[in-house]
């Protein structure tokens, strides 16, 4: 029994069996023993040795030509995958190396006389893929001669309908008349069965017809998409259609160009609202529960996909919305009206609620604050994001109107509503500024910047606290923060360069306001910056500058008291008396009730030699300011020099002299009118 279950393995039956299971098969003591044994349990050694391989037969032509097909077939694919991903670049050179292979496959079956086994499918395929590399990368030539290659190439199949691309790179470099020509070239080819194409066509052309400002054509093409129940038509051509309408000044297509617009359907649309109030209704835990979902799962492409839609068809509506509702009725009021009901009733509430805050926007672009404060307070009772919105506008409109409480109490309910506001956060900081807590105004600020890192307001007042605090390094901060922010803003080279002349810093505070002179955006008109760079280069000692630019902020803004003053004190100087008198007399009639200004005049002329002009004037002021003492000495002094009877001005001047004394009043300061009276140097030297 044993030697039969032996051979029924192929064993060699003179081996002994194994006496123990814990000996492995195949190792026996008899094998040890002969010591020339080798382990082979199914005796293949018996078979000899091993045949040599066959030689692979060589590729007939045909199969060397299938096999470059093959090749150049995964290059189009390879090539189109890379330019999905965004590689533009290596996408293209795949197509140029798929290009070539296919010009060589060409060349071989020529040269094989093989013509017949042409692959025209192939060729069209690599053509096309070149064409679309080359528009992808913006090699726009390239393209367009590749894609006329193919159009004119009746070989290929359907190729008619590639001068959509060709019309799209025309649409692309603004030659509207050869896209339209293109498009309807295309559009010929297209057979009437295939609806979606061919709208889509015809809204290009109406595209490019609304480029060209021809509206009534533009219109045409639109409204053939509104023939087959506007199932065609998107939110970007309706949006264009209103916009044809309000340049015609159409009225009632306005209206109905509307309502066509809220008619679109679109895939994820009809749960826009509804996705709103679930947000809106969520708590502050909740929100933060599904935000941290969204992180960390994700949403899927369609989802991201439909929000996208949802947020491009919400910001045409409101684009259309705020477009129309000033024009489309007799008032603007009633326009906004008809547009907000129009969006409650076809299932925008959300929408509408934004034109309600427009309209409130509209009426204190107006001036009009008792109506948008009517308007906002009707969002107290709405959901939380729009009453954080409306109560941001309140707490602005109340701080205009320098009702600080009121503001204060709206931006800490916008605040309480939503914490990361920004601009509600200004808004408290704003009435906390106002009530000169301006640390905790400082507090609030940061805190704004801390929401959004970009908000202008906040930074810009930030600076403002810490500059009424006296910390002007940190307000240099956030002003050099929001110069590199805005770049050119007037109103932040004023203050940079206001904070560099209060920390001494005059050749840096020169450099800003020379910017904001020379700027292209600049304000070189502006007397007060004009003024700065006249007062920079006084202190400079460089008086002839700065009386350039002194008489530049005059000449802007005439006036200026310390201006004028400047510059007449800056005639006397020179001793040119008659130049100084125009801007002494208009200095008295900007203050009427100022004598000195007057008596400068007639210092001036008293100092030229016009005494008849002085002592005219001279009456004149005593006339009207008969209690006047330096008025009277000036004309004791004048009558003597002109030899003409002074004894009344005397005695007045006595008396005048004796009720000084007994009223116990010192005399007015008369420095600069004596000083004038005295000479030029000291003039200068008393006023400045």
């Amino acid at each position: 029994m044993p030697q039969s279950r032996a051979n029924g393995f192929g064993r060699n039956t003179e081996t002994a069996r194994p006496m123990t299971s814990n000996r492995a098969a195949g190792y026996t003591a008899a094998g040890k023993a002969g010591g020339g044994k080798v382990f082979d349990p199914l005796n293949q050694g018996d078979k000899g040795a091993a045949k040599p391989l066959e030689k692979k037969t060589e590729l007939s032509p045909e199969e060397k030509l299938r096999e470059m097909e093959k090749e150049i077939h995964r290059l189009v694919e390879e090539s189109a995958i890379t330019r999905e991903r965004g590689n533009l670049r290596e996408a293209l050179e795949k197509g140029k190396e798929a290009g070539k292979k296919e010009r060589q496959l060409c060349r071989l079956r020529e040269q094989q006389n093989l013509l017949d086994q042409l692959n025209v499918d192939l060729t069209y395929a690599v053509c096309l893929n070149l064409a679309i590399q080359h528009q992808a990368n913006d090699n726009d030539n390239e393209a367009l001669t590749i894609y006329t290659q193919i159009v004119k190439n009746k070989q290929y199949p359907f190729s008619g309908r590639f001068r959509v691309n060709m019309g799209n790179i025309y649409f692309k470099q603004e030659k509207w008349t050869a896209a339209i020509k293109m498009y309807r070239m295309a559009l010929d080819q297209i057979p009437n069965n295939v609806q979606a194409i061919r709208f889509k066509i015809m809204r290009n052309i109406g595209h490019a017809f609304f480029k060209m400002h021809q509206f009534p054509d533009a219109i045409d093409s639109y409204e053939n998409l509104l023939m087959h129940g506007a199932q065609h038509l998107d939110f970007m051509t309706g949006f264009n259609l209103i916009l044809c309408y309000y340049a015609l000044g159409d009225k009632d297509k306005m209206k109905s160009g509307f309502l066509k617009l809220l008619n679109i359907e679109q895939v994820g649309l009809e749960d826009f609202d509804e996705e709103e109030e679930i947000e809106l209704g969520q708590t502050e835990q909740q929100k933060q529960e599904s935000a941290t979902r969204n992180l960390t799962e994700g949403d899927d492409a369609l989802r991201e996909d439909i929000k996208r839609r949802q947020r491009e068809a919400a910001r045409f509506i409101v684009n259309a919305a705020n477009l129309i509702a000033p024009v489309i009725e007799k008032t603007e009021v009633a326009g906004f009206d008809w547009v907000i009901d129009s969006l409650n009733h076809h299932g925008f509430p959300r929408i509408g609620s934004e034109l309600e805050i427009a309209k409130s926007c509209f009426f204190l672009r107006r001036k009009e604050f008792d109506q948008a404060i009517q308007v906002l307070k009707k969002f107290e009772r709405k959901e939380p994001s729009l009453m954080a919105c409306a109560a941001t506008n309140l707490s602005f409109l109340y701080f205009l109107e320098a009702e600080h409480t009121q503001a204060e109490k709206y931006a800490d309910i916008a605040v309480k509503a939503d914490r990361y506001n920004a601009r509600a956060l200004v808004n408290k900081g704003n009435c906390m500024f106002m009530n000169d807590e301006f640390e905790r105004a400082k507090e609030v600020y940061l805190e704004a910047i801390g929401v959004s890192a970009d908000c202008l307001e906040a930074i810009y007042n930030l600076g403002l606290v810490n500059m009424h605090i006296g910390k002007y390094q940190e307000a240099l901060l956030a002003f050099d923060k929001l110069h590199s922010i805005t770049h050119v803003n007037c109103e932040v080279m004023w203050q940079l360069g206001d904070i560099h002349e209060k920390l001494g810093n005059h050749a840096k505070a020169h450099e800003w306001f020379s910017l904001l002179v020379t700027s292209p955006k600049g304000r070189p008109t502006d007397p007060g910056v004009l003024a700065r760079l006249a007062n920079l280069f006084n202190k400079a000692g460089d008086e002839t500058q700065a009386f350039h630019y002194h008489l530049e902020s005059y000449r802007y803004w005439p006036v200026d008291m310390n201006v004028i003053t400047w510059l007449g004190i800056y005639y006397v100087k020179q001793e040119m008396y008659e130049a100084a008198i125009p801007f002494f007399s208009r200095a008295s009639q900007i203050e009427p009730n100022e004598v000195k200004w007057r008596l400068m005049v007639a210092s001036c002329y008293r100092r030229m030699g016009a005494y008849p002009a002085a002592l005219k004037l001279y009456e004149d002021i005593h006339r009207s300011h008969p209690n006047d003492i330096e008025c009277v000495r000036y004309l004791i002094t004048i009558c003597k020099e002109m030899k003409q009877k002074y004894d009344h001005y005397a005695a007045h001047l006595r008396k005048l002299e004796r009720l000084q004394a007994a009223n116990e009043q010192p005399g007015r300061n008369m420095g600069t009118v004596s000083a004038i009276g005295q000479g030029g140097r000291e003039a200068s030297d008393d006023t400045m």
